[in-house]
């Protein structure tokens, strides 16, 4: 079987653009989405501003990928906390998280090494706490039937 995988921290409001965000901490992100951006129908809207850093890099376990960004954003912890605040105590609530996104197939589009198991050391730990970051984990089979 074969994984396609990738991580990010975001930082997420319905008020405050990536932008703003990204001059706050005097980081540019590697991905934003704006809300209201991919509007087709009236439903179909982001309903919040993403300011994100990402790995997408292949053959790297969710572990080093995810330790690749807690490295890159590290230095920047005070802020990022201080910015995490400011967002969640928007009305709508804004935040901070750490996303592993996993696909699962066997089309020969992935990484054939294992890359199954992973954990998040002290350092992403103390990361997450430190900003007020939450967890979260989607997992997509997408062998064919």
């Amino acid at each position: 079987m074969q994984v396609s995988q990738y991580a990010y921290f975001g930082l997420f409001s319905r008020g405050i653009s990536a932008a703003e965000m990204a001059a706050v901490l005097g980081i540019e992100p590697d991905e934003i989405t704006v809300r209201g951006s991919r509007r087709t129908e009236p439903k179909v809207v982001p309903v919040r501003h993403c300011w994100r850093v990402v790995c997408r890099e292949p053959g790297l376990s969710v572990d080093e990928q995810v330790a690749h960004i807690v490295e890159r954003l590290g230095p920047h912890t005070a802020a990022i906390a201080a910015l995490v605040g400011r967002l969640g105590a928007e009305e709508d609530g804004g935040g901070a998280v750490l996303e592993v996104v996993r696909y699962f197939n066997e089309d020969g589009r992935g990484d054939t090494s294992n890359l199954f198991g992973w954990h998040l050391g002290r350092a992403v730990l103390d990361f997450l706490q430190a900003t007020g970051a939450v967890l979260d984990v989607d997992e997509y089979d997408m062998t064919p039937d």
